[in-house]
This record gives structure tokens, sequence and C-alpha cells, in this order.
């Protein structure tokens, strides 16, 4: 699947150790349900504490999902000493996300030394089919020579 670089043979161990210190993520439910060098799947299951007012999966749930799926994916092709941040994320929202399941998918677009692009399609699943009702644009910030985890001063 991958045609990037790997920079971190243990990407994998280190993506999903630094996923699960996203508290907002166990929060809400979410877990990461494929990954690769450049890619990166999560799923969060229906929750109505998810929803806004018709009942469909919040435009922020929506948010977070691409925003994350697209950071992971460029983290798993960072060096074993870098951690990354988003700069910027653009979402279009194209239909409700109406249904059991949301899945995001996180897919680096181009991969750089100080800047990632990466793009993340959303897709809702009722009764076992996906509807695409939204995608984002996400870049992100190679922080080099920076832990992943936290410091004292947070």
């Amino acid at each position: 699947m991958s045609e990037f670089t790997v920079r971190n043979e243990n990407y994998v161990a280190r993506t999903h150790a630094s996923f699960k210190r996203q508290h907002f993520m166990e929060t809400l439910g979410v877990r990461i349900t494929d990954l690769d060098a450049g890619y990166c799947e999560l799923q969060i299951p229906y929750d109505r504490r998810l929803t806004q007012q018709h009942g469909y999966f919040h435009g922020g749930v929506i948010g977070t999902l691409a925003d994350n799926a697209s950071g992971y994916a460029a983290f798993s092709l960072m060096n074993a000493t870098d951690s990354v941040l988003t700069i910027e994320y653009k979402l279009n929202i194209m239909a409700p996300a109406n249904g059991e399941l949301l899945i995001a998918r996180g897919q680096v677009l181009r991969p750089g030394r100080r800047v990632t692009v990466a793009q993340t399609e959303l897709f809702s699943v009722k009764g076992g089919v996906e509807t695409h009702c939204a995608t984002s644009l996400v870049t992100l910030m190679v922080l080099a020579n920076t832990p992943d985890e936290p410091t004292k001063e947070t």
C-alpha cells in the first residue's frame, strides 16, 4: 500500500502508543483500525452524545477524526525522534454523517522535512453502506527532535 520512505521501522508501535496517550480519543471511543506508512484509518461508533440536533455525528467529531487520521498518517513517516502538530486544516462536509459508524481514512499527499500535507476522506456507514460525507486537507508541522510524550510544562 505504501509508496513512502519509512524513517522509523517501529512506526506502528510508536503510532499506537502516541494515539493511546490522546485521552480525548478514548473519551470519544475512537480506535485505529488500519495503519500503514503514510496512511491511518480511524473509526468511531455512533453514540448519541456525539451528535448534533438532527442526530447526525457533530461537525466537531468529523473535524476531530479528519485531523487525527491525517496527523497519524503523517506521524507514521517521521523519524523516531520527531513529533507532529497540525498547522491548518480545511473540512468540507458534503453529506450528513448519519449512521452506525464514522470512518476516517487519512493519507499523506506530500511528506516533507518541515511540512507534510495529508488528506482525509470520511464515510458514514449505515446498513453496511458507506456514504462519503466529508473530506479534509490538513497541513502538519514536523517537530524535529521533539519528543511525542508530554513535557513537565504541559
